[in-house]
């Protein structure tokens, strides 16, 4: 079981480990930031309550487990104060967050379902999901090949909401706990299960049902366990998601070794050897499939955080890094910098008259329209809704108001697919000293009413 434990652990740890910084950085909090936590009252937390070794409610009513300490060091790290808001099931968790009854929910993996009401923090943990089956089961290659198994999983999961999407062939059998889903298999009421690869190595040890083996593994639904944070609690996830980021590889080893235990067998037996050796293997094989996807999937990941799902150009996350970037280039070098704000004249219109698809087309249209027109220094992207925003670096007023103009003249001479001709507006705005990225922006923005309140199809400079 040992070699079992350390093959876990150490596909964990080379997966998280893309997410983890070596030493814990010091937190730089915002102003408004500093407001919130000087005054932010007690933060109440739910979780799954039978997740062992994740996170469970112990007799006592203590949230305890690798999530528990996880959460806890944030916790320490960003001054927040979080309590535990009790549950007797993962469901009654998910109802409670819903109803706002908890402001936060401790380790989930982000779903399309749960976007519908929580915002989440970068991944606090990751852990591959794997395909447990009996002994006898054969390698499962890709699941895909499946056509009328049976899966035995813990209700309101990521792996069901995905597997009933992705996989409507599958025989989905839903359980109150995790150590349940697992039983099932062992007894053969289910063919397989999927879970996590730390949990599964726990339940399996726990139960002593070695008559399970790993079977294959689903890189694709892998855990990236995160920290859900309701949505009007914005301030909330941005303080939470700066304590993740200080957690090392360190943090996360230590505490994942005081949870997942070793037990001692005594004598030899050597059928359970041969089992573990042979899991063992499996993993190693496994282990270097998945470090390969992992690079991949990381880089995509990354890609995924700044972009903007519609358009393809960045979001706005990414652009208020790169103009709080700039600002401070320009700061210490005393460089030039502008920033242009576009939005598209009568958007209303298109969505009335055409429908929200031919909106969606048109905004991507202009999206490409506008990186098309820009240079390869320059940061464009989608300011939100109907708006778009471009960072420009070492660039003075004329020079900014010249590739707004060419910006605006390559949308009034578009043909938009199923729209015809569409025009935008333009406010352009230029670096002072001392600016905060929020003074240039509102300049920007005071310049692009100027241009709708001058007829639109207009570029306007300050």
């Amino acid at each position: 079981m040992k070699a079992l434990r350390a093959a876990a652990l150490s596909l964990a740890f080379a997966a998280t480990a893309a997410i983890a910084s070596e030493e814990p950085a010091s937190i730089e909090f915002t102003a408004a930031e500093r407001a919130y936590l000087a005054n932010a009252p007690v933060v109440r937390m739910c979780v799954d309550p039978d997740w062992a070794p994740f996170e469970h409610i112990d007799e006592r009513g203590q949230h305890v487990g690798i999530a528990a300490d996880l959460v806890q060091l944030v916790a320490q790290r960003t001054g927040l104060k979080i309590a535990l808001y009790p549950t007797a099931t993962w469901e009654e968790s998910l109802a409670a967050s819903q109803a706002a009854r908890c402001q936060i929910m401790s380790f989930l993996n982000r779903t399309p379902d749960r976007e519908r009401w929580l915002d989440f923090t970068a991944p606090i943990f990751i852990d591959p999901n794997m395909i447990i089956a009996r002994e006898e089961h054969p390698f499962v290659g890709d699941i895909r090949w499946l056509r009328t198994e049976s899966v035995a999983l813990p209700r309101g999961t990521m792996v069901e909401e995905h597997l009933r999407r992705d996989y409507p062939n599958l025989r989905i059998i839903l359980t109150d706990t995790e150590d349940d889903a697992i039983r099932l298999v062992s007894a053969s009421r289910a063919d397989l299960t999927v879970r996590s690869l730390i949990v599964a190595a726990h339940a399996i040890r726990k139960q002593g049902l070695f008559n399970l083996k790993i079977a294959g593994q689903i890189p694709e639904l892998g855990n990236q366990l995160r920290i859900g944070v309701v949505k009007s609690e914005p301030m909330l996830r941005d303080i939470l998601d700066k304590g993740v980021a200080t957690l090392s590889i360190e943090d996360r080893e230590q505490i994942v070794n005081r949870h997942v235990s070793i037990t001692v067998q005594r004598g030899t037996d050597y059928r359970l050897l041969l089992q573990v050796l042979g899991v063992a293997l499996v993993l190693a094989l496994f282990a270097a499939f998945w470090m390969r996807k992992l690079s991949r999937l990381n880089r995509e990941l990354a890609r995924l955080s700044v972009t903007d799902r519609l358009t393809g150009i960045f979001n706005r996350m990414k652009l208020d890094e790169a103009l709080a970037g700039e600002i401070q280039r320009s700061k210490r070098y005393d460089q030039a910098l502008a920033i242009v704000l576009i939005d598209i004249d009568h958007f209303k219109l298109i969505n009335d008259n055409h429908g929200h698809q031919a909106g969606d087309h048109a905004l991507v249209e202009i999206a490409s329209l506008l990186v098309s027109s820009s240079r390869e220094t320059d940061v464009v992207g989608r300011w939100g809704g109907e708006e778009f925003m471009v960072v420009l670096p070492h660039t003075d007023l004329a020079g900014a108001c010249r590739l707004a103009e060419k910006m605006r003249a390559a949308i009034a001479n578009h043909e938009f697919d199923g729209i015809g001709q569409q025009t935008a507006s333009f406010g352009v705005a230029t670096y002072h000293i001392d600016d905060q990225p929020n003074d240039l922006v509102a300049r920007a923005d005071a310049a692009l009413y100027e241009a709708k309140n001058a007829g639109r199809n207009l570029v306007v400079g300050r």
